[in-house]
């Protein structure tokens, strides 16, 4: 049934087109007989949906990796920059968020470590809906911000970094996780959160031991359900190391030693001395860099997917 659905939910939607499109024929014959100012501009409109409908299917066509049609986990690390580095993590926070508001996907905050005056040093998510992982993989890597910060008292520009990790969200049977080989501590949560989360033991670490990886989530109030989103994490992160190691290890019998992603700085988000923000991967640029701010990067999206 799960397959099923699923096969329905890639054609229907291409059905629904070809119906559409058959529509604006029959009203197009009328619009060329009546030669109405409305009804030209009722075509004109729908046919323009129609093209933006279309253009998002063939877009879906490009998702073709295993686990393209997951959900994702985007995990937002602050780089050098102090409390400028913090505020960049909240406000690509934000973008993520408005942009899956759009598309009428869901999120639940996981984990978020507040900084010392302002911002987040670290912010973890979830975003679910069909080909989220597909779409904000194009998201993975360095983001660099260039303004004149609201925090430098000098009014000077200031150029910071922040890090943007995007996984998908693995079933338990795809990463083996031996329990023998965690390590598992309960500690009271320090984020917002009213008096229970703040009185009681309900934040979770999980640390692996066998890689050192560390997962912390405190965000619920529940601790199972804290240990059940830290356990989910930690596996997509293990699927991640897994997935870098064989490309490392392809990259070496080819003979190609560079960085994979890691480090690699993908976007520049400029706002002073001018706006403009650019993805140094496929060239794609805007210089309405609010707009992008306010979640609407679909075309940095597709320009990835199309390379």
């Amino acid at each position: 049934m799960q397959e099923l659905n699923s096969l329905k939910a890639d054609i229907d939607p291409w059905l629904s087109a070809k119906r559409q499109l058959d529509d604006l024929e029959v009203l197009a014959e009328i619009v060329e007989e009546t030669k109405s100012a409305t009804d030209v501009h009722e075509l004109e409109t729908e046919l323009g949906k129609l093209k933006a409908k279309v253009e998002a299917l063939e877009l879906s066509t490009l998702l073709g990796g295993e686990h393209d049609a997951s959900n994702a986990i985007i995990e937002i690390n602050a780089g050098a920059g102090g409390t400028e580095a913090c505020d960049w993590v909240d406000m690509l926070t934000r973008m993520y968020l408005r942009w899956a508001e759009d598309h009428g996907f869901h999120t639940e905050m996981i984990n978020s470590v507040p900084g010392e005056s302002a911002g987040s040093k670290n912010v973890t998510f979830t975003v679910e809906g069909r080909n989220v992982f597909g779409y904000l993989k194009s998201e993975r890597g360095v983001h660099r911000l260039v303004r004149i910060s609201p925090f430098d008292a000098n009014k000077r520009r200031h150029t910071t970094f922040a890090s943007v990790s995007v996984m998908p969200e693995i079933e338990e049977s795809e990463v083996e996780i031996n329990s023998d080989e965690l390590k598992i501590d309960t500690y009271r949560a320090s984020s917002a959160g009213g008096q229970h989360v703040n009185k009681t033991d309900s934040a979770v670490r999980i640390t692996h031991i066998p890689t050192g990886l560390v997962v912390t989530c405190q965000n619920e109030r529940s601790q199972l359900k804290n240990k059940e989103n830290a356990l989910k994490v930690l596996q997509s992160r293990l699927w991640q190391i897994q997935r870098e190691e064989n490309e490392a290890r392809l990259a070496e019998i080819r003979g190609d030693l560079a960085a994979i992603e890691w480090g690699n700085q993908i976007r520049s988000y400029v706002f002073q001395p001018y706006t403009m923000v650019k993805d140094h991967r496929t060239g794609a640029q805007t210089g309405d860099v609010i707009r992008v701010m306010d979640g609407k990067i679909d075309d940095f999206i597709q320009a990835y997917l199309r390379s």
